[in-house]
């Protein structure tokens, strides 16, 4: 199978860069200066067991490659917010002996939240999630770094919106010879309710710098606290922070690597990064729009939706937020609710 990472940026780049190092043919997709820099001097990838570069096919888009292969694989690793302008730009594009990729390839969803692969079936007929555990970082054009050891990662993934098949087991394997564990589940969702909770801090962590100290720490536990309400109220299921650190143990440990520093999380890094846009819609406003749909109040998720957003229209640096003044707006906006 040839691979197709559509975001070839941190978890992308982490991804297609492991693939390529155990073998497996890769191509790139990418845009700007890291397109630029992937095509004129590789992908470089540095993680625990050296620095490598990969010169791999990188392309902005399916028109660059003619027609797609029968044995192609579609990794769609770019932010939930640009996943739209990637089905639109993906889905149409033809296949050797007939047929579109929407209709013929498989699409596998890596990225934060669910609604990414809500929206790629729509578009696609054979969509997989992917629960992504990948510790990573894109450093600069053309450069990303994974610090995650013994493994770079752990990718559960199945069919959306349940179930298995030969295609998933296939995929699983070649991860896993590409230093990713890949279990294959018929519940994938159930994996990614349990990150989305977790990345529920994604917010906080751009607004306010790292969870760290007791006013953090508490708001914190406060977001996740409404985000396992609203999942509760729903009826949605969702593994527990026990059944996760039980199967990962030690097996993605964070190793520092000398000169890629790690940043903070993909929220944090969209910050840093400038882009104006943010994937809190589809994180902390996953739980707000669950939250209306079934009676549970969620001001503390709302208000991080808000200043999330806030600051990647107005370019803010990440960070920049003290800690007194966002643990102050989240008690007015919990009394505010409490009042009404």
């Amino acid at each position: 199978m040839r691979y197709i990472i559509i975001g070839a940026g941190a978890v992308g780049g982490a991804i297609g860069g492991r693939l390529a190092g155990s073998g497996h043919e890769v191509v790139l997709v990418a845009r700007g200066a890291h397109l630029t820099a992937l095509r004129e001097g590789g992908l470089r990838l540095t993680v625990p067991d050296g620095r490598y570069t990969h010169r791999l096919p990188a392309v902005e888009g399916p028109g660059e490659l003619g027609e797609l292969r029968p044995d192609d694989v579609l990794v769609l690793a770019v932010k939930v917010q640009d996943t739209v302008a990637a089905l639109q730009a993906w889905g149409p594009a033809p296949v050797a002996g007939g047929g579109t990729a929407a209709e013929r390839l498989p699409l596998l969803c890596a990225q934060n939240g669910v609604e990414g692969q809500r929206l790629a079936l729509r578009v696609f007929r054979n969509v997989y999630g992917v629960c992504v555990w990948l510790p990573s970082t894109y450093l600069e054009p053309g450069s990303v770094s994974a610090g995650g050891a013994p493994l770079t990662g752990m990718l559960h993934l199945g069919r959306h919106p349940h179930g298995t098949d030969e295609t998933a087991r296939l995929i699983a394997a070649d991860l896993e010879k590409s230093h990713f564990e890949a279990p294959v589940v018929p519940d994938v969702a159930r994996w990614q309710y349990a990150k989305l909770l977790s990345n529920l801090g994604n917010a906080l962590e751009a607004v306010s710098g790292p969870v760290a100290g007791e006013k953090a720490g508490a708001l914190y536990q406060g977001v996740r606290a409404e985000g396992m309400a609203v999942l509760d109220a729903a009826g949605i299921p969702y593994a527990s922070v026990e059944e996760q650190q039980a199967l990962r143990g030690h097996k993605v440990d964070l190793v520092p690597l000398e000169g890629a520093p790690r940043g903070g999380g993909s929220s944090w890094h969209s910050l840093s990064r400038a882009t104006g846009t943010i994937e809190a819609d589809y994180l902390n406003g996953e739980i707000g729009l669950l939250g209306r749909l079934h009676g549970v109040p969620t001001p503390l998720n709302d208000l991080l939706q808000q200043l999330a957003n806030t600051f990647a229209r107005e370019r803010r640096a990440p960070g920049s937020m003290p800690i007194e003044e966002l643990a102050r707006l989240a008690d007015d906006a919990v009394a505010f609710v409490q009042e009404s």
